[in-house]
C-alpha cells in the first residue's frame, strides 16, 4: 500500500488546497454567481447543497482523482458483496444486508445471509404487533405499557435516536424508556413511577456479558421480582437481543424470545437489526420497514451514482478536506428539527468510533490527521449557545445544517422561522460581515472589530421535505457511507473499535479492589492509587 501523503493525487489536492487557503467564500461567489446552482446534489428525497465551501470545479476533481488512486470503488464494491473488510477482526462489514430486500442475495463464506436478515426481522413484526395490541401480557395478566431497552452503545444510542426522531409516528399509549449508563441513577429514573407488572425490558446485548447492560439488566430482574415474586415471570417481562442462547437461558429469558444478529455487523451499525426491537415497538413494523426502505435506497444510490453526483463521496470528501488540508478538528451537525435532537449524539458513535484511529489498514502510524470531533444541538436552541464560537471563534468549524420544507406539528408561522435560521446561519457563516459594511451602520471605530464577521466558514445544507421513517433511514445511511468514505482515503479499518477495550479491561481490574472489606494491594500508578484509596476512605465515612 503506497503511503497516503506520498501518492500523487494526495500531492496535487495538497497543493491545489494552498491556493484555496487564501481564497474567500466572497470570491469565490463574485467569480462564479451561479454557484449556488451548481454545486449541489439531490438523491432519495435529500438535497445537498454544498456550495458554501471553499472549493471548485478542480477540487471536485481532484477528490475523484484521490479516491481513484486510493481504490474506493473496489473498496465499496468488496464491502457490498461481503468481502472480509474488516482485517483486524477477519469479518466482513454487511449492515447494508439489514435492509436488502427479501429477493437479494449476498453471501458470507458461501451462505446467503438475506433469508436469515429477514426471518428476524418477521420475527420482530410478531413479537412487536402482540406489544402494540396487548395480546402480549405480564405475569399478571396486564397489558405491557411500558417497554425499556438496556444496552450501551451502539445497543442504546440508535435505539433512543430512533425513538426521538420518530416519535411522531410511535404509538403514544406506549412508554418507551432507555437505560445505558451503569450509574444506577440512570436505571432508577428510568422505572420511576413504573408498574413491574406491566413492564417489558428489552435486554441487548450480543455477548449477554457487556458489564454495564448485565449490570442493569440483574438490577431490573430485582427490581422486577420485587412485585412479582415468581422467577418464572421473568420470562413475560424480559427479552433478549443477543447470540448467547446459554446465558439468555440462565438469565430466565425464554430463548424463544431471543433476537439474533450477526458478527458482519457492528454495534454503531446496528440498529437497522434486532437491535432496533424497541424502535419496531414504538412506531410499528410497517414504520420500520419504510425506513429500511430507506436506507436500502441510500446503499442503491453511493453505489452506482457517479462520484460527481454521489452525496456519501462528496461528505466524505469533504469532511477529509478541512480535517487533513486545513487543519479543522470539528465538525458541527446542527438539525433545525428537534425530533433529531439525539442525532448529533449518534453520529459521535458512528463517526469517531469508526474513524477514529492513527494506524493504517497496514500497520503503519498515519502522519495525517483522521477523524474529526463530531458533535452539535439542534437549531435555534444552539444559536444561543455555541454559534458564537463558530461564527467568531479561532477555529475552522464546518457545519452541516440540517431542515425539513414541511413540519410534522405545523403551529402558526413557527416553521418558517425555524427555517429562515438555517438559511441565515449558513449565509453569515460563509460571507460574514465587512468593517467597512459595519461602519456604515454608524457603528463607533473602536467598536467595529468585534461586530465585524470574517466569513468564510463552510457550511452544508441538507434538505428533505419532511422528517419521515424513509427519510431517517436515508440520513443515516448518507452518514454510514460518508464515514467509509474518509475510512477508505484515510486507510484505516473503520470498523474495529480496539480503543474501546483497554480502559473496560483495566475497570474490571480495579472494581475488587474497590469493594474489597479489606485494604487491598494497589500495583497502579501512583495517581491511582490515590484515587482509589480517596475513594475507599470517602465511601467508607458514607
Amino acid at each position: 500500500m503506497t503511503p497516503l501523503k506520498q501518492m500523487p493525487a494526495w500531492k496535487a489536492l495538497e497543493a491545489h488546497a494552498a491556493t484555496l487557503r487564501v481564497k474567500h467564500l466572497r470570491e469565490l461567489f463574485a467569480e462564479d454567481p451561479k454557484r449556488g446552482e451548481r454545486f449541489n446534489a439531490e438523491a432519495c428525497g435529500l438535497f445537498l447543497d454544498y456550495s458554501k465551501h471553499r472549493i471548485t470545479e478542480e477540487t471536485l476533481k481532484l477528490f475523484a482523482g484521490l479516491a481513484q488512486a486510493s481504490g474506493l470503488e473496489e473498496r465499496r464494491a468488496a464491502m457490498f458483496r461481503g468481502d472480509k473488510i474488516n482485517i483486524t477482526e477477519n469479518r466482513a462489514v454487511l449492515h447494508t444486508a439489514l435492509r436488502a430486500p427479501r429477493e437479494a442475495v449476498i453471501e458470507v463464506d458461501g451462505h446467503n445471509v438475506v433469508p436469515d436478515v429477514h426471518a428476524v426481522l418477521d420475527k420482530m413484526a410478531e413479537f412487536a404487533e402482540s406489544i402494540r395490541s396487548g395480546a402480549w401480557t405480564g405475569y399478571t395478566g396486564k397489558p405491557i405499557r411500558n417497554v425499556i431497552n438496556i444496552g450501551i452503545g451502539g445497543s442504546d444510542l440508535g435505539p433512543v435516536m430512533a425513538y426521538e426522531a420518530l416519535r411522531h409516528y410511535s404509538q403514544r399509549d406506549l412508554t418507551m424508556r432507555f437505560v445505558s449508563n451503569v450509574d444506577g441513577s440512570d436505571f432508577a429514573e428510568a422505572v420511576h413511577g413504573l408498574d413491574p407488572e406491566e413492564t417489558l425490558f428489552i435486554v441487548s446485548s450480543k455477548t449477554f456479558t457487556t458489564l454495564e447492560t448485565m449490570t442493569n439488566a440483574h438490577t431490573a430482574r430485582v427490581w422486577a421480582l420485587a412485585k412479582l415474586k415468581e422467577h418464572a415471570a421473568v420470562a413475560r417481562h424480559f427479552v433478549a437481543v443477543s447470540t448467547n442462547a446459554k446465558e439468555v437461558a440462565k438469565f430466565g429469558i425464554d430463548t424463544a424470545n431471543m433476537f439474533g444478529f450477526w458478527d458482519w455487523v457492528g454495534g454503531r451499525y446496528s440498529m437497522d437489526a434486532a437491535i432496533g426491537l424497541s424502535s419496531m415497538i414504538a412506531i410499528g413494523a410497517e414504520n420500520f420497514r419504510r425506513m429500511l426502505n430507506g436506507f436500502h435506497a441510500m446503499d442503491e444510490h453511493f453505489r452506482s451514482a457517479p462520484l460527481e453526483r454521489n452525496l456519501p463521496f462528496l461528505m466524505g470528501m469533504l469532511t477529509v478536506w478541512y480535517t487533513s488540508f486545513f487543519g479543522a478538528e470539528t465538525v458541527a451537525v446542527l438539525p433545525y428539527d428537534n425530533y433529531l435532537k439525539r442525532f448529533p449524539a449518534y453520529l459521535q458513535q458512528l463517526t469517531m468510533e469508526s474513524n477514529g484511529k492513527h494506524i493504517t489498514l497496514d500497520g503503519q502510524h498515519v502522519d495525517y490527521q483522521t477523524c474529526p470531533i463530531f458533535w452539535g444541538e439542534p437549531g435555534t436552541n444552539g444559536q444561543h449557545s455555541f454559534y458564537q464560537l463558530i461564527h467568531q471563534g479561532t477555529r475552522l468549524i464546518p457545519c452541516d445544517f440540517i431542515g425539513f420544507a414541511r413540519s410534522l406539528n405545523p403551529l402558526g408561522n413557527h416553521h418558517d422561522l425555524l427555517m429562515s435560521n438555517i438559511f441565515a446561519q449558513s449565509e453569515a457563516l460563509a460571507f460574514g460581515k465587512t468593517p467597512e459594511q459595519v461602519k456604515a451602520e454608524g457603528t463607533a471605530d473602536w467598536l467595529v472589530p468585534h461586530r465585524t464577521f470574517e466569513g468564510n466558514r463552510p457550511s452544508s445544507v441538507i434538505l428533505a421535505e419532511k422528517m419521515t421513517p424513509e427519510i431517517l433511514g436515508q440520513l443515516v445511511a448518507l452518514y454510514e457511507h460518508s464515514v467509509f468514505v474518509q475510512g477508505v482515503i484515510w486507510q484505516i479499518d473503520s470498523f474495529d473499535q480496539w480503543g474501546v477495550e483497554l480502559g473496560k479491561v483495566l475497570a474490571v481490574r480495579i472494581i475488587p479492589e474497590l469493594e474489597s472489606p479489606t485494604e487491598p494491594e494497589l500495583r497502579h500508578d501512583s495517581s491511582t492509587n490515590a484515587l482509589i484509596r480517596r475513594y475507599r476512605r470517602m465511601k467508607s465515612r458514607a
